[in-house]
């Protein structure tokens, strides 16, 4: 009997292409079942020479990409066109909520990941995991009460009652068919309608109202968030490298530094970086524009 696909989504544009490469990497190196992955890819336009640096996964690992360039999905972008937009993350934020309609039918589970993470577990256990009649699963956020309900937890107690569990959408392990039924581009249509939207944070406050007290929470190490190099001793599964230190920077002073580099490979990894000094430059002095 054929092993079962394991499906994962990620969402980036062009600018986080390494970092893409580097997660898909991490999955495919602690598994066995690497054949079986499937990646679905949900992004803004790729050149070819960051489409080819992805598609070397595929001939790495013997695993399947599929792309999605959301720039010509009319859904996706009727959807996102009154949505807050996030300057550093952009309106890439919202195609996860989307993961239901960009997938094929026959995909019945997926597991999302941001791209600033790093996998040291094998992602089955996500894929098999008994939900427990959850729709999602997920992590609870550390910093729940600051992200949620801001100034003195007086915010959006209406919204996000902080007695309940909040979970960090970084990683979250969906049940296809219950997420479909939420509507969730449907709320935040009507959110987007009623300024709702503008109270809360982006798409994780949503999810965290649309499943509240629906969401199976995870051991904390599937999601270690800011991992710091005293963390290695617990054994993570995923690190999640959010806030300014990430793994791509030459003295990030993050968990796994090394490794990290290693699994986006030295080549890449300082290509990336190179790739970011130019960007950065050019938009201290933009080259070409001088009198």
């Amino acid at each position: 009997m054929p092993s079962q696909k394991i499906h994962v989504a990620l969402t980036f544009d062009d600018f986080f292409w390494a970092p893409a490469y580097a997660v898909m990497r991490s999955i495919c190196l602690h598994t066995h079942r690497r054949s079986d992955l499937v990646f679905h890819l949900c992004h803004r336009p790729l050149t070819d020479e960051h489409r080819n640096d992805l598609l070397a996964i595929e001939a790495e690992f013997g695993c399947k990409l599929a792309f999605y360039d959301l720039t010509q999905n009319a859904e996706f972008l009727s959807l996102v066109k009154d949505a807050p937009y996030h300057k550093r993350m952009t309106n890439i934020v919202y195609a996860r909520l989307m993961l239901d309609r960009f997938l094929p039918a026959d995909v019945e589970r997926v597991i999302y990941l941001d791209c600033d993470m790093m996998v040291m577990a094998p992602i089955e256990k996500l894929a098999e995991l008994d939900l427990q009649g959850k729709s999602i699963a997920a992590v609870e956020e550390p910093s729940a009460l600051q992200v949620a309900n801001q100034r003195d937890a007086r915010v959006n107690r209406d919204l996000i009652d902080p007695a309940d569990p909040y979970f960090n959408a970084g990683l979250v392990v969906i049940d296809r068919q219950k997420w479909h039924a939420a509507q969730i581009p449907e709320r935040l249509n009507r959110y987007i309608e009623d300024g709702t939207i503008e109270r809360i944070y982006y798409d994780q406050d949503l999810l965290n109202i649309v499943f509240c007290n629906d969401a199976y929470l995870l051991d904390q190490r599937w999601n270690l968030i800011g991992p710091r190099p005293a963390h290695q001793a617990l054994n993570p599964f995923i690190l999640h490298y959010t806030g300014e230190r990430k793994p791509w920077n030459l003295y990030s002073g993050v968990a796994f530094a090394r490794t990290y580099r290693h699994v986006m490979t030295n080549a890449l990894f300082y290509r990336y970086w190179r790739h970011r000094m130019k960007h950065r430059l050019l938009k201290l002095w933009p080259f070409g524009k001088r009198s």
